[in-house]
């Protein structure tokens, strides 16, 4: 199994990289399309997706885990399907704490790796976002996923 390498270049900056055993086209396509999204983001528990994939579109997901709610939301900057797209991400309960985030899909030998660089606003923000357990939340989320691409691969 697969799992989520992380680094920190700068003391404002989160890199997290992971390899999918399936096409750019479909990976890109699970991370940016309400249908395929819902069925992996937020570690496979319940969620409700709203979601406009263009520049300046804005997009938030609920995640229903415990009998509580999570949402995250955040407005789309850049995007070159299939290649990348970078969007802004902000946790609802911690509002005013957005970190610009840009996702980088690149393909060998029909398995996509997932690059994804996140510059917050200083390096408290970054500290906490590493101290929530975001790291193990991104790799059930990326499990879940894994799951989800055999099942429509």
């Amino acid at each position: 199994m697969s799992t989520i390498t992380v680094s920190t270049p700068t003391p404002t900056e989160l890199v997290m990289s992971r390899t999918f055993n399936a096409p750019k086209e479909l990976v890109f396509a699970a991370h940016t399309e309400a249908e395929h999204l819902r069925h992996w983001w937020g570690r496979g528990n319940p969620l409700d997706v709203s979601i406009d994939f263009r520049v300046g579109g804005k997009w938030r997901f609920v995640e229903t885990s415990d009998g509580q709610e999570h949402a995250f939301r955040g407005e789309f900057r850049e995007i070159s399907a299939p290649d990348s797209y970078t969007w802004t991400f902000e946790y609802e309960p911690m509002a005013g704490h957005v970190l610009v985030e840009k996702f980088v899909f690149t393909e060998e030998d029909g398995k996509t790796t997932v690059t994804a660089s996140s510059t917050f606003d200083s390096q408290e923000d970054r500290d906490g976002m590493l101290q929530s357990g975001m790291e193990a939340g991104a790799n059930q989320s990326y499990a879940a996923l894994d799951a989800y691409l055999l099942k429509i691969g």
